[in-house]
């Protein structure tokens, strides 16, 4: 075997290592967010001024296309892949509503805000939508003229911590802020601009607690749905995941059911997410760019200034060369075992079916970390032993289930009651015991949900499943991160 081959392996596979952000979108460095975007043209919907809800499953991709769209420059080159969109005329500024640091409210202070005694008299969703009008002004303070501010300077002269003090005085102000976004809007109309205001990790608006989330996300897409219709160049994008939209956004009057139909799914193909995973690869070096593209295959190389190389598949089978390459046909010694390009995908499905770009990614940049560990010699061109990759899906396995706590802190709790269990259960009713939380849990340690309500959420959601013969399982993504045992399956070493 050459030693000059397994030196430029070791370098291709650290490389390999740093094609992700650590597996979430918020944590990619500005330098890094260009190259590892892949635009979907689907997903670009989202820049026609018409469309104000994103919807899609925890992983889907909504922090980071919320990130590109506001910084200009990524926001204009993926115009260019917005292949059937109707596009704004004239020019857009992106900005970020939420979150916002210090700009806007937290958690604790929403959650005391929604309970005041002072506020009870207000229907709850009407008493946040006001809240968010509040901080919206806030937001475009500097794009009002020098009258407005004036009018409104006890709005926006206060720190954005202060809810209470802000509500006050935005009440105080009476029609000025209504009057005050009029203006502005009329004035973005005569010099052909828009304004696009960004709201995404809604599900950290109630921190622990379900209700205060709910009451924030009802109280922003009922907020929208009022004024969408009345502001023509101050558009709102709304990024939800989709079990917070058919819980809490979907009970509206008409104006939000326009809204949700002309919604935005940010659903991933199977040839979307390997040409996502081509591009982080290429992208990561130039050794890489070379390895992916030194193989005879249907994939189409381009190359954009903002975006790096961009490859394009016309089905997700055209990616098979570049995967058998990097890591051999099989998963085992034949097929029995499964086809590499097949299991890399169906691995790292939820529940319900869905493949998403943040476990993807993460795969193979923990079957890289796995190979250097093992400092062992392949045949050239193969960077990767499928059995690294079978012990890569549990770690990626555990950190999904680690990241989903951000959104789900009741799931550690349910994680204690699984751990041990071997899936699939025969008998849905020994799961539901397991699922049954005493009343008098801390509130912030156990489920917001009964023990059938409980096992139908984790089904809507993915973390279980439920087989076609009635049984209960759990999907391999989140198998291990859960502490859950199955027969069978390939070796790990």
């Amino acid at each position: 075997m050459s030693a000059d081959w397994n030196n430029r392996r070791e370098d291709l596979l650290r490389a390999l290592q740093g094609i992700g952000s650590a597996g979430r979108a918020e944590g990619e460095a500005e330098e890094k967010l260009g190259p590892g975007f892949y635009p979907v043209a689907e997903h670009l919907r989202i820049l026609e001024a018409e469309v104000v809800l994103a919807v899609g499953p925890r992983g889907a991709g909504k922090t980071e296309i919320a990130r590109v769209l506001t910084d200009a420059n990524l926001a204009s080159e993926i115009a260019g892949y917005a292949k059937k969109v109707r596009l704004p005329s004239g020019s857009a500024d992106w900005l970020k509503a939420y979150p916002r640091g210090s700009e806007v409210f937290d958690a604790r202070g929403l959650r005391a805000f929604i309970q005041s005694d002072a506020n009870e008299a207000t229907e709850t969703t009407e008493l946040v939508s006001e809240l968010w009008f509040t901080y919206l002004l806030r937001l475009l303070n500097e794009r009002l003229d020098e009258p407005a501010r004036n009018e409104l300077k006890e709005v926006l002269r206060l720190q954005g911590g202060d809810i209470d003090g802000n509500y006050k005085a935005f009440r105080e102000a009476g029609q000025q802020p209504l009057l005050a976004l009029d203006k502005l809007d009329e004035r973005l109309q005569r010099e052909k601009k828009f304004v696009f205001i960004t709201y995404d990790e809604l599900d950290t608006l109630g921190g622990a607690d379900w209700g205060a989330m709910e009451a924030g996300v009802r109280g922003l897409v009922a907020f929208w749905a009022s004024y969408a219709r009345r502001w023509k160049r101050i558009r709102a994008k709304i990024f939800l995941r989709s079990d917070m939209y058919d819980r809490f956004a979907t009970a509206g009057g008409a104006d939000l059911a326009k809204l949700a139909a002309n919604r935005v799914d940010l659903a991933w193909s199977d040839a979307d997410l390997y040409a996502m995973l081509l591009k982080r690869i290429a992208n990561a070096s130039p050794d890489l760019i070379e390895y992916v593209k030194n193989v005879k295959s249907r994939i189409n190389w381009q190359k954009n200034a903002a975006l790096g190389e961009m490859p394009e598949l016309t089905t997700w089978q055209d990616a098979r060369p570049v995967v058998e390459r990097m890591l051999g046909p099989y998963m085992g010694a034949n097929k029995k075992k499964g086809l590499v390009y097949r299991w890399l995908l169906d691995h790292v499905r939820d529940g319900r079916g869905r493949a998403l770009p943040r476990p993807f990614v993460r795969l193979i940049e923990e079957g890289a970390r796995i190979e250097l560990q093992e400092h062992r010699f392949l045949r050239e061109p193969r960077l990767l032993e499928p059995s690294s990759i079978r012990r890569a899906l549990d770690s990626v396995s555990a950190q999904h289930v680690a990241h989903a706590l951000d959104e789900w802190p009741w799931l550690d709790a349910v994680k204690v009651r699984l751990k041990g269990q071997l899936v699939p259960w025969e008998r849905e009713r020994d799961l539901l015991k397991l699922l049954r939380f005493d009343a008098a849990a801390s509130s912030d340690k156990k489920p917001p949900f009964d023990d059938r309500e409980l096992l139908d959420y984790l089904i809507e959601v993915g973390i279980l499943r439920r087989r076609s013969d009635g049984r209960i399982d759990a999907p391999d993504l989140f198998l291990h991160g859960l502490g859950l045992l199955r027969k069978g399956g390939v070796r790990r070493f």
